[in-house]
């Protein structure tokens, strides 16, 4: 298993935890240096808060770790492509690299040009699509 997918499965982890607790299945991680600095999952019907994402939760307990606003070392890892508001934090935080699963040909960022992301930011996207699309899937037909 390469890197990518080492921290992927992790990330699939926080999904899952949203996912009992009745939250839309995406979850988030940051890290640096090799170490989880930061994690979330989505808590918008818990919080009842639709900034509460995965990757927004994930971006302030990194920053709090890192004591600064910057994350240009960090790499995010999420199961979905980011939609454009956590695109627009993510650039903010000048986050050094994303890595997402599935894409989110709705209501992700990548429908934007030019991009939402810091223009120094590199992208991955693909790291275990499947499962963390078929989630995606299975939890919007469960409420149908």
């Amino acid at each position: 298993m390469d890197i990518d997918e080492k921290y992927m499965r992790e990330a699939l982890r926080e999904a899952l935890a949203a996912l009992e607790e009745g939250e839309i299945p995406i979850g988030a991680i940051v890290v640096f240096k090799g170490r989880i600095i930061g994690k979330g999952h989505n808590m918008t019907e818990r919080l009842h808060d639709p900034t509460a994402h995965a990757e927004m939760i994930a971006i302030t307990a990194a920053t709090e770790a890192m004591g600064g606003k910057y994350l240009n070392d960090c790499t995010l890892y999420v199961t979905v492509e980011p939609c454009p508001m956590c695109a627009g934090g993510l650039n903010w935080a000048q986050i050094g690299r994303v890595v997402y699963g599935a894409i989110d040909p709705r209501r992700g960022y990548s429908m934007f040009t030019p991009s939402l992301l810091h223009p120094k930011t590199e992208v991955s996207a693909g790291v275990l699509a499947e499962e963390c699309g078929a989630l995606m899937t299975d939890f919007f037909k469960s409420k149908r």
